[in-house]
């Protein structure tokens, strides 16, 4: 397909050389909202890391965003990523600085060198999460929703092909959770590609997408029931 962003076909995932999931053939096009599901323990966070190539692929067939994963070399990786948007869990803001230093942090490890570029896109990117005002405060000073908002933020920084969430909402109440699955499908009606494991499925149920399921070793997709 000419306009996949994901493509993995009869891979192999491995985690210190024990086999976590076999023959795993997935396809994510350009514009999907993608759920990737699955009870904890199932392989899902070893499929994302995969797929930024924190875990090497060791067999079969996969590319993200025009990059080879089983071939792709170490000085590559840093390229790779910043045509990704990655959210975790555990938000990852460093705590010793301001959400205006952490998000300039990311920009000149990137390249970025002009001043000015580097405040506009800072501005841009926390209007576009409803967090225009919170550039000056440390994370400790923010909620678990705030800085979830804050780190899909600086996940949109360098304008990324797709955005990939690992439970991004897994630390947060069933209220800030949903507040946060909207700021994900605004983006996507926007045009962003999406790709979300999650075990909390009350959101699949509210917010439509492809569904991948992690179970048993493989994963494969879930073809949901029409209703009416």
């Amino acid at each position: 397909m000419g306009n996949s962003i994901v493509q993995l076909h009869a891979a192999s995932i491995f985690q210190n050389k024990q086999l976590i999931l076999k023959d795993v053939s997935i396809d994510v096009s350009a514009g999907e909202f993608v759920f990737l599901i699955g009870k904890t323990g199932t392989g899902k966070s070893s499929l994302i890391k995969t797929l930024y190539a924190d875990l090497p692929l060791q067999h079969g067939m996969g590319s993200i965003v025009g990059y080879d994963l089983s071939k792709i070399k170490q000085k590559d990786i840093p390229y790779l990523r910043r045509k990704l948007g990655v959210v975790f869990q555990d938000f990852k803001l460093l705590a010793d600085r301001s959400v205006f230093e952490n998000l300039r942090f990311v920009l000149k490890a990137t390249g970025w060198k002009d001043k000015r570029k580097i405040d506009l896109r800072i501005e841009e990117v926390l209007t576009e999460v409803g967090m225009a005002n919170v550039a000056p405060k440390y994370p400790f000073e923010l909620s678990g929703g705030e800085q979830q908002r804050v780190a899909i933020a600086r996940a949109l920084l360098n304008t990324p092909s797709i955005i990939i969430a690992d439970e991004p909402t897994g630390n947060l109440d069933p209220q800030t959770s949903l507040e946060i699955m909207e700021v994900f499908r605004k983006l996507h009606l926007q045009g962003m590609t999406v790709l979300m494991a999650t075990h909390d499925y009350n959101m699949i149920v509210k917010f439509p997408g492809k569904i991948l399921r992690c179970d048993e070793g493989t994963v494969y997709e879930v073809v949901q029931k029409k209703e009416g």
